[in-house]
C-alpha cells in the first residue's frame, strides 16, 4: 500500500490555518471533516453488524425507519431514502424474505403496500440502535443537558427545512415536543 500523505489546501504558505474570523465565504473545514468521521464510526458500528446478516447501510436504512413508523408505506419510504424504487425493491426484497419485515395491504387502499418489522426485524434495529446510542453516550460523557440540546439544535438546523418528507417532519415535531417537556 502507498504511502498516503495529506497536505491540507487550507494552511497558508506560511503553515498558518485562516482563523475563524476569516472573510465571508470562509469554508469550514473543521467541521466538515469532523461529521465526515463522526458519520463514518457511527455507521461503522453497524456496518461491523450487518456484514454478518449480508447486509448494508441501505438494510439499515430501511429497518429503522420501518421499525420507527410501523405502518410506513413503501412511496413514503422512498421519499425519506431519497433512493430509486429499484434499490428499495432489492432491498425490500431481501428484507422480506428473510423475515425482517412483512408487507400488509392498507386498510383504505388495498393497493397501498404498509410495511411493518417483524420481532426479528425489531430485534436486529434494537441492536443496532443499541451499539449507536452507545457511541452518542460516550461522546456525551460530560456534557451539559443544555450542551446536550445544542447538539440536537445543530444537527436539526443542518436538516433542509424545505423537505416535505412526512416522516421527518413527524421526527422534527417529536423532538421539539419533547424538549419542552
Amino acid at each position: 500500500m502507498a504511502d498516503i500523505k495529506f497536505v491540507r489546501a487550507d494552511i497558508g504558505p506560511t503553515g498558518s490555518e485562516p482563523s475563524s474570523e476569516a472573510a465571508p465565504g470562509h469554508l469550514r473545514w473543521d467541521i466538515i471533516e469532523l461529521l465526515f468521521f463522526a458519520y463514518r464510526d457511527f455507521v461503522g458500528d453497524a456496518d461491523h453488524v450487518l456484514e454478518a446478516f449480508g447486509f448494508g447501510r441501505a438494510h439499515h436504512r430501511v429497518m429503522h425507519f420501518v421499525h420507527r413508523y410501523p405502518g410506513l408505506t413503501v412511496a413514503d419510504l422512498l421519499d425519506v431514502l431519497r433512493i430509486t424504487k429499484q434499490s428499495l425493491g432489492r432491498v425490500l426484497k431481501q428484507l422480506l424474505d428473510e423475515g425482517y419485515i412483512v408487507q400488509r395491504a392498507g386498510d383504505h387502499d388495498r393497493r397501498q403496500r404498509l410495511l411493518f418489522a417483524t420481532a426479528k426485524g425489531e430485534a436486529l434495529v434494537a441492536k443496532l440502535a443499541g451499539l449507536q446510542t452507545d457511541r452518542i453516550t460516550r461522546a456525551l460523557r460530560g456534557f451539559s443537558a443544555s450542551d446536550a440540546e445544542a447538539v440536537a439544535r445543530f444537527l436539526r438546523a443542518m436538516i433542509d427545512r424545505d423537505d416535505p418528507d412526512k416522516v421527518l417532519e413527524q421526527l422534527l415535531d417529536h423532538n421539539h415536543s419533547a424538549a419542552k417537556d
